[in-house]
């Protein structure tokens, strides 16, 4: 038998609420006596580069917000083109009913890829905080953690939304048009 077989011996190590499978060798470098002189500084670097992973993944996040916002608004924009600005006054094509339902079908797909993209980075972000929080207990003090504790004793926590919570509401308001759009062009064309 390999003598690695020792090394794949599963254990569990807690991670927030949730105990999560690691192999023997990896338990062994979370603690300072197994790792070295070393294990303080380069627990630290660590910390720096998770956060400021974190940071780009929420600047992501803020960039694809943006970029939705734009094509969704240019498509709105190009409606208003087609239609000598006047939607109600239109002349009756066939080319208008295919761009208007073209269009509206488009709009609400990406308002649908833009809403799990943004349950995505939710779910990103959430998992780094987990591990952020995991590595600050190993530090002089835990930021992230209290900062959440004052957050939740604060009265008006009641009412705090995350950003996440409002970034999810865009797409679904941003929706709307699409949605009016498609029912007012299938009920005229139709």
């Amino acid at each position: 038998m390999n003598d690695n077989n020792e090394d794949k011996t599963r254990l569990t190590e807690p991670i927030g609420d949730e105990k999560l499978p690691l192999t023997q060798s990896e338990s062994q470098i979370l603690t300072k006596q197994n790792y070295g002189d070393k294990f303080q500084e380069h627990l630290l670097e660590q910390y720096k580069l998770f956060i400021e992973m974190m940071d780009r993944n929420s600047s992501r996040r803020i960039q694809s917000n943006n970029f939705y916002i734009s094509i969704l608004s240019s498509l709105l924009a190009f409606i208003v083109l087609i239609t000598n600005k006047d939607i109600s006054q239109f002349k009756e094509t066939k080319f208008q009913a295919i761009a208007f339902i073209t269009v509206a079908i488009l709009g609400i797909i990406l308002c649908l890829v833009w809403y799990v993209g943004i349950q995505s980075h939710k779910t990103l972000n959430s998992s780094k905080f987990r591990v952020i929080n995991e590595l600050e207990r190993q530090l002089p003090y835990s930021c992230y953690e209290k900062e959440w504790a004052y957050l939740k004793k604060d009265k008006r926590y009641k009412t705090f939304l995350t950003s996440t919570s409002v970034d999810r509401i865009l797409p679904i308001v941003l929706c709307i048009p699409y949605l009016g759009l498609l029912v007012y062009s299938l009920l005229t064309f139709f």
